[in-house]
């Protein structure tokens, strides 16, 4: 059995640790992490981050090493993180150096100026970089901040706004019209979300849906143009913003027998409360539609050195797994020292920051904490029945395709956690020092 453990204050960060012994008699009063292999739930997609412009170009300001390292750690399936579920924005978000559409000209209905140039500056080299060291296939989800100014009843990319009605259909066709221009560059895009943060008037780019207009454009206009594409094998997600209101934009969405036959599933940030409870209603009301976590970060600044960073990240990830999510997608890959750049000033950490004027990478806990997932729990792992017997002890278990298992057991608390780990039958003590989280893989 292999043990791998990161812990604060110890200097070690994925590191391989001794096996663990087999429990002995008095070891029957310690608390229990409990494994059941036969009892299986949900698939796993992946995990990943998203592709921004902002992470583009900190990545093209680095030297060719310090490049090399930054894909390494993220998508070499050996050496890295192994990342396989990706995210990048369609038109600029906050994270861009700008606001920019790919159909800037007013009143262009039939797209005739349409353009991925801007992308091909940074954004795709980045993405296109990432495929080679990964050496697979990586899933990118596509997800709007804004559609064009001139599309919507603000007339501004960023304050809100909505979709101008009479735009609906040119704004569907924007959809296809990026998958087919990605898909030409060799990038094949898994899936789109209708609208990032669909709820949130920002001060950067940004557009309002209700869950009647949601559901009105997939039904209508975005579901039957992708359709009419031949890109029906497209996953279509809704919500794409905050736990908080997952179940209530699922039940309007999916009560449309039209709309919910063009939807895969839903997705969600974690910008509030932690409300997990929303995650499993959802499953439990719609078992047939997926889950996928499609944003999170530390806001205010980059954080650096916060060994709290990475435990809100393990928390989130066993949580959500735990409750029947397929996938986990970070937010920026990497950013600069300042958490940027941004174009509105609204910078977040990420879990690799570079100081850009020195040259070199500064890991933060946020992604060794990431890897003790990502690195041992594959796409197409199944969830398999783990209970924790303390609440101090949060804990999550996967069997991978090739039969191996993996288990991931955190200790947010500041004592030392000794607990035994037992897996259909076998049992093995662990002592989990404070602040740490460890991977068993059997």
């Amino acid at each position: 059995m292999r043990r791998i453990l990161t812990a604060r204050g110890s200097g070690q960060a994925l590191a391989e640790q001794p096996a663990p012994p087999e429990a002995r008699p008095g070891d029957e009063a310690l608390p229990r992490v409990w494994v059941d292999t036969t009892r299986r739930f949900q698939t796993l997609l992946g995990f990943g981050g998203a592709f921004t412009e902002a992470a583009a170009v900190t990545w093209q300001r680095l030297g060719p090493e310090r490049r090399a390292e930054v894909l390494q750690a993220c998508f070499d399936p050996v050496r890295g993180h192994g990342y396989t579920l990706c995210r990048v924005p369609m038109n600029s978000c906050d994270f861009a150096l700008g606001h920019y559409a790919h159909a800037e000209v007013p009143g262009d209905f039939d797209l005739a100026h349409f353009s991925i140039e801007r992308d091909r500056q940074a954004l795709l080299p980045f993405i296109q970089a990432a495929l080679r060291a990964a050496g697979r296939p990586i899933a990118l989800l596509v997800s709007p901040w804004s559609p064009p100014a001139w599309m919507k009843t603000n007339a501004a990319m960023s304050g809100g706004g909505r979709l101008r009605p009479e735009c609906r259909a040119a704004w569907a066709q924007c959809f296809v019209r990026f998958i087919e221009a990605y898909r030409a560059e060799g990038v094949p895009v898994w899936g789109v979300t209708v609208q990032n943060e669909p709820m949130a008037a920002q001060r950067w780019d940004s557009c309002l849906y209700s869950a009647e207009e949601e559901r009105d454009f997939v039904r209508d206009h975005l579901g039957p143009a992708l359709e009419r594409a031949g890109l029906g094998d497209v996953r279509i997600v809704i919500w794409d913003h905050n736990r908080d209101g997952l179940v209530e934009r699922a039940s309007v969405v999916y009560a449309d027998r039209e709309a919910s036959r063009y939807v895969w599933g839903a997705g969600f940030h974690w910008y509030v409360e932690d409300q997990f409870d929303q995650v499993q209603l959802a499953h439990d009301a719609w078992p047939d539609k997926q889950l996928l976590f499609t944003e999170g970060c530390q806001e205010g600044g980059p954080h650096t050195g916060s060994w709290d960073l990475g435990e809100r990240y393990a928390r989130s990830i066993i949580n959500d797994l735990n409750r029947w999510t397929v996938g986990w997608i970070d937010w920026n890959l990497l950013l600069d020292e300042r958490g940027g750049p941004n174009h509105v000033g609204n910078f977040c950490s990420a879990p690799l920051l570079a100081d850009t004027a020195a040259g070199r990478l500064m890991p933060q806990s946020s992604y060794a904490y990431i890897g003790h997932f990502a690195r041992f729990i594959r796409p197409g792992a199944r969830r398999v029945l783990c209970a924790a017997g303390r609440q101090l002890l949060e804990a999550t278990a996967f069997a991978n395709p090739d039969g191996t298992l993996a288990v991931v057991v955190m200790n947010r608390s500041e004592q030392p956690a000794p607990f035994v780990l037992c897996i259909d039958g076998q049992r093995v003590r662990l002592d989990l020092p404070a602040r740490a989280i460890t991977t068993l893989l059997t």
